[in-house]
């Protein structure tokens, strides 16, 4: 494993990564803490804002075009900041059932399917996890 390749990467991917794996981080604590302490409500900002920044900055990486200077994987950046929305409203609004349904669906769909592409020969994280 290096961080190399993910170093010389252009800052857009670096800052992409970054809000990532704190997102995933956050995500993976989100799930062992109990719900709706002022904590979870902490990290959960914490979180949101993090899903933000790697949905936003996704939409300057377009190392895999398919769709002008889209790829699908956009579609789900499109989704997330979308979830977000409507789970922070579904929150504030007492729809708790709602609130966790949207935000278990961003976590699989934004953080794990997302991230699991960025494993795919070729691309920055393979080679960090890789070796080169």
């Amino acid at each position: 494993m290096t961080l190399t390749p993910l170093l010389r990467a252009d800052p857009i991917v670096q800052i992409h990564a970054i809000a990532a794996m704190l997102a995933l981080g956050i995500a993976v604590l989100m799930f062992t803490l109990p719900r709706g302490t002022p904590l979870h409500k902490r990290m959960g900002r914490v979180w949101v804002a993090s899903m933000a920044v790697t949905a936003l900055s996704s939409f300057g990486i377009w190392g895999f075009r398919l769709i002008g200077p889209f790829s699908p994987i956009h579609l789900l950046s499109a989704y997330v900041l979308y979830g977000l929305v409507g789970a922070v409203r579904a929150a504030r609004q007492g729809r708790i059932a709602e609130h966790q349904a949207i935000m278990k669906s961003i976590v699989f769909w934004g953080l794990i399917v997302a991230g699991a592409f960025t494993f795919i020969p070729g691309r920055i994280m393979f080679s960090v996890v890789g070796g080169g």
